[in-house]
């Protein structure tokens, strides 16, 4: 039964590593920018799996010139401008929420190019699961609760939406061939070449790595040295979900698994309820559990690219 559901579980997996990653990096992000947060995960990840792969498996690093385009377009849109207009939302002043849903109206966007770009099939299930879906983050998020209008925060935010489209869109082609620490090593090397370009990186703020960190929750005023939340952040946080996403996505379809990557804010939510006391009403947990509905529809849904 479980072998049936690989793909599913995979990106449950991701959803679950990009979730509890929130906790550390949010810790993190009090004593360094988001920019510069995602660049040292972007530049160290990259690292770690190269040096791991140039080592024991140099056939991961293989990679045809006509193949070129697409990885840079990969890299650039999946790795680094996700970040860059999700982080823009947030340091603009919009609410967590209302760049959470922006974010993630990419099933929307994804089912739409399937059908009138690719001219391919998407089931009736499959839109009426992605509603549902958006509906419940909607509850989850209350994004009209402390809502403020910034125009170049809502277009960073929708502009991360289109740019998961492209991960996803892109991911299922690149990944389609080649093995998962592979795409990542691409992904990541390409991330890491436009971050270098955007944030000098002899500019980058060091003391971070010897700061005292107080990750607060359970272990309140216990501290931790900087380097060690930055290496979960780049192995546990980084490293570990990317992965468990593109094998899901060697699976699965972009459509469905952009409806499963939904889960990723329903259990950030429910990580904050747990470590750091920030309980849900009854509208965030009735959004949550029609989140799961959405998701449970779009997996039974027989979409197809």
């Amino acid at each position: 039964m479980l072998k049936n559901h690989r793909g599913e579980l995979y990106l449950i997996l991701g959803a679950l590593t990009f979730s509890v990653n929130g906790i550390f990096s949010t810790v993190v992000l009090e004593h360094m920018s988001a920019f510069r947060l995602a660049q040292i995960r972007a530049i160290s990840a990259f690292l770690i799996l190269f040096t791991y792969a140039f080592i024991r498996r140099r056939e991961l690093l293989t990679l045809a010139k006509k193949d070129l385009p697409v990885v840079i377009a990969y890299g650039v849109f999946g790795f680094a401008l996700v970040n860059v207009g999700y982080f823009l939302g947030i340091e603009r002043g919009l609410p967590l929420g209302l760049v959470l849903v922006l974010e993630f109206t990419a099933p929307i966007w994804i089912a739409l190019w399937i059908k009138y770009v690719r001219k391919g099939f998407v089931a009736r299930d499959m839109w009426f699961a992605i509603i549902i879906a958006l509906i419940g983050l909607i509850l989850v998020t209350k994004i009209w609760d402390g809502f403020t209008f910034d125009l170049l925060g809502l277009a960073g935010a929708l502009g991360s939406a289109f740019a998961l489209t492209a991960y996803f869109l892109i991911g299922e082609k690149v990944g389609a061939n080649r093995h998962p620490i592979g795409s990542t090593i691409l992904g990541l090397g390409v991330a890491s070449a436009f971050w270098l370009i955007v944030l000098p990186i002899w500019k980058f703020p060091t003391k971070v790595l010897t700061a005292k960190m107080d990750i607060h929750g359970y272990l309140a005023g216990h501290f931790f040295p900087g380097w060690a939340l930055l290496l979960w952040v780049i192995v546990m946080g980084t490293i570990v979900p990317y992965l468990f996403v593109i094998s899901g996505l060697r699976i699965l379809s972009a459509s469905k698994s952009s409806v499963l990557g939904m889960l990723e804010p329903v259990l950030a939510g429910a990580f904050a309820w747990i470590w750091l006391g920030q309980s849900w009403d009854l509208i965030q947990l009735i959004g949550a559990a029609i989140v799961l509905i959405g998701i449970y529809l779009a997996d039974r849904s027989k979409a197809s690219s």
